[in-house]
């Protein structure tokens, strides 16, 4: 239960049966994201030795949505535009970005990997696939998919 819910206010459960549920979904969760972080802190450096842990995110959101403007990828993520331009700077300088005039407004640019950044990103991921295959390996091909349907049902869900 979050802190600010407590027995009585909307949400909260309370006395039912739907505690545990909901308190189990919190523990799991919360190894997840612990072992997530880890994860990209990892692939960022197999990516680039000094590529920060947050700007692998970069990498992947510009593969899946090809070239964007530095404002699009800064509400995407949430942050500042200046968090994004220094996140997108350190990109640049290790050679894994660069920026391209806009052609539908000359004043803006458009953000994309570079061959180099592309080719370092998707050897990594096709690295990290493997390893999904080889810990998922007991599990039937069904069950990741449902895994992976009902992890895009909650990352839609906290989208809206």
């Amino acid at each position: 239960m979050h802190g600010s819910e407590s027995a009585g206010e909307p949400g909260a459960t309370a006395g039912t049966g739907g505690d545990q549920e909901f308190l189990a979904l919190e523990r799991e969760l919360a190894v997840f994201l612990r072992r997530a972080r880890a994860s990209s802190g990892e692939m960022a450096r197999e990516v680039h030795p000094e590529l920060e842990p947050a700007a692998y995110g970069l990498l992947v959101r510009l593969e899946s949505a090809g070239r964007q403007r530095a404002t699009e990828l800064a509400a995407y993520f949430g942050v500042g535009k200046a968090t994004m331009s220094r996140q997108l700077r350190a990109l640049e300088n290790l050679g894994l970005v660069d920026r391209e005039p806009d052609p539908a407004d000359g004043r803006a640019w458009l953000v994309r990997l570079t061959d180099e950044g592309l080719a370092r990103f998707r050897s990594v991921r096709g690295a990290r696939r493997g390893q999904y295959v080889r810990k998922l390996a007991d599990w039937d091909r069904g069950e990741v998919a449902e895994l992976a349907r009902l992890l895009h049902q909650l990352n839609a869900g906290a989208e809206e």
